[in-house]
């Protein structure tokens, strides 16, 4: 049975494209699942009407169309589509969805994408696609192809572009990777480059002993890639090394993860082993781009486009209190481990962010805020990246899950 191709879009005021990819998706053997996202009337009869967007969200159409109100009609159909996409895939009639359109049309369509399973093709070919897209991608899979020209007519660019990109979407869908794998345990863990040898480390440990490790670049999507998956109950541990995003987020970075970062473990009760990996640092763009408050502070240039400062005493003591806080929620199945002779390859004697008194503050102030009855306290007279510190914090993680499995 061939596969069906959703095609969400503006048929009112694109119809002309839309309709040319329709056809072509059908010319090449696959079925389409035209769904109108647009305010007024599409130029050709959809399968999914704008009408059963709106009331998904709610609200009645004609209130929308007379009131003349774009931009609550935008908010209403990105809400409606992330009811009704969701459970059209539920009820198996689509295997995947392209679109195309503009910052209107891609806030409408990209909820909807987002709110669908990893792994589900999913193609925005949009007019904002090479700026800043994490507002649309989310966390999810969402691949977002730059339109080059505006979604407006049939020329020799766009067709180009919209040839391709069902083409694409396409060979998503008629391709399957054999390789299997094992149905072994998930666990999470996250990573950056200067925590690196430590996560190779607990990795290589805990496949030992038969569970599989994703790893998340601490990034912030990164974190809260991880944090959405815990929270879709994929992941059976949490290897949480790396927080450094909670030093961003509190002194002014640009990879903080958000205030939920650290909740999702603790809210499904998935045991977690957490450390304070990378947390002497706070990450900027090139040097050049350093807020002038920040002056005078201990600087690394990581490479070109990443600049490090050193977090000092004060920082330390915030991240802290934050870090206890989040940690506290927990009913158990938590441990935090303390690597007191370094928190990343740039803070051991000799490096640049050597910084001893700084760390102290860290590790007293989550000691006197940590509540013991929730949270395990170990403390290590080791460095982050030893090998004795990853294998003693996978092994404490592996611990819990029996533990947790042992009590089911």
């Amino acid at each position: 049975m061939s596969k069906t191709i959703a095609l969400a879009g503006t048929f009112d005021t694109k119809g002309k494209e839309f309709l040319f990819v329709k056809e072509l998706i059908e010319s090449l053997g696959f079925r389409t699942l035209t769904i109108h996202t647009g305010v007024f009337k599409p130029a050709f009869d959809p399968d999914i009407s704008n009408e059963v967007i709106f009331q998904a969200a709610g609200e009645n159409i004609k209130e929308i169309v007379e009131a003349e109100d774009r931009g609550k009609a935008t908010l209403v159909l990105s809400k409606g589509m992330e009811i009704v996409l969701p459970q059209l895939y539920e009820q198996g009639k689509l295997d995947g969805i392209l679109s195309f359109g503009g910052s209107g049309g891609t806030s409408i369509v990209t909820p909807g994408m987002r709110a669908l399973p990893i792994g589900v093709p999913k193609i925005m070919v949009s007019t904002v696609a090479s700026g800043n897209v994490a507002p649309y991608v989310g966390t999810s899979d969402i691949i977002m192809y730059p339109s080059i020209v505006d979604v407006a007519g049939l020329n020799r660019i766009s067709t180009k572009i919209f040839t391709n990109a069902v083409f694409a979407i396409v060979g998503m869908l008629s391709f399957e990777n054999k390789q299997r794998f094992d149905n072994k345990p998930l666990l999470a863990a996250t990573m950056f480059g200067l925590t690196t040898p430590c996560i190779n480390y607990a990795k290589a440990y805990v496949e030992k002993q038969g569970y599989e490790m994703l790893v998340f670049h601490a990034t912030g999507v990164g974190g809260r890639t991880m944090e959405s998956l815990i929270e879709a109950g994929f992941i059976e541990g949490v290897l949480d090394i790396t927080t450094t995003e909670w030093a961003d987020e509190i002194v002014g970075g640009v990879l903080g993860a958000g205030p939920h970062r650290l909740e999702a473990a603790v809210k499904h009760n998935v045991p977690q082993v957490v450390s304070v990996g990378a947390m002497d640092m706070v990450n900027f763009g090139p040097y050049e781009t350093v807020p002038e408050r920040f002056t005078g502070r201990k600087f690394y240039k990581h490479n070109p486009t990443v600049t490090l400062m050193r977090t000092n005493m004060e920082e330390n003591k915030q991240i802290g209190e934050v870090l206890a806080e989040k940690l506290n929620m927990a009913s158990g199945d938590t441990a935090l481990i303390l690597p007191l002779k370094g928190l990343s390859g740039l803070d051991v004697h000799g490096q640049p962010f050597y910084g001893p008194e700084e760390d102290q503050m860290l590790f007293d102030t989550l000691k006197k805020n940590i509540d013991r009855d929730k949270v395990q306290v170990i403390e290590l007279e080791k460095a982050i990246n030893d090998r004795a510190f990853a294998e003693a914090a996978a092994e404490k993680l592996i611990q819990l899950i029996e533990e947790k499995k042992g009590e089911n």
